[in-house]
């Protein structure tokens, strides 16, 4: 069976586990970083050697890093057509949204993350905190934008697109103080709160808002 090495509540883990529920596949995940240690480990090294997480093992010993990477691998191995867009043109679009959210939305996880949970208080900062926000909130005027004629981000329907920018957009919901409307967004993760996949896999495995 497929192994995932990685903790339930990273936030690339979460990409990969919510992408392996939307396809239905089967695999085994193996708690691994954070408090189960593991990231220095020798053998984990020579899987991944970035030492991060998640990782993809499959039963003939082939391994993959980068969260996107296996998102797109198993997009394409298990959903061609549908997850993975089957044209060139369309499998571009998708990951041009992919690189993007990588790029655009994961830095306000990392201060999030920093200053409402991983800092000593008196090392946190509010400022900090407010300059995330608003460059997240410039990020998610564009995210707003493209999805006013749009249900998902490539179109009618769910692909790998989504997966990067999802995974994060609950935290921006949950965590953000005074957050800013985009209302077309806030339809958007509905759309995707309303889906199992989601519910199990990114809302059940985040921490609660921040005090």
């Amino acid at each position: 069976m497929m192994k995932i090495w990685g903790r339930a509540d990273g936030s690339n883990v979460i990409k990969v586990t919510w992408c392996l529920g939307e396809l239905g596949v089967e695999y085994e995940r193996i708690d691994w970083g954070g408090p189960f240690g593991g990231n220095d480990d020798p053998e984990y090294r020579a899987k991944n050697p970035m030492g991060r997480l998640p990782t993809l093992e499959e039963d003939d010993g082939f391994t993959l890093w980068e969260s996107g990477a296996v998102t797109r691998y198993l997009c394409a191995k298990y959903s061609m057509g549908n997850m993975c867009p089957e044209s060139l043109r369309g499998r571009a679009e998708a990951e041009k949204w992919m690189d993007w959210s990588s790029l655009n939305l994961a830095p306000f996880n990392s201060v999030y993350l920093d200053h409402f949970f991983r800092l000593p208080e008196d090392q946190r900062s509010p400022d900090a905190i407010t300059a995330a926000t608003e460059r997240g909130s410039a990020m998610y005027d564009i995210l707003d934008k493209v999805l006013a004629n749009r249900p998902y981000l490539c179109g009618d329907n769910l692909t790998m697109a989504d997966i990067p920018s999802g995974s994060l957009t609950h935290r921006w919901m949950k965590w953000t103080p005074n957050r800013p409307s985009h209302p077309n967004v806030e339809a958007w993760y509905e759309r995707l709160a309303a889906r199992p996949a989601y519910q199990e896999h990114v809302i059940a495995k985040n921490r609660a808002a921040p005090a």
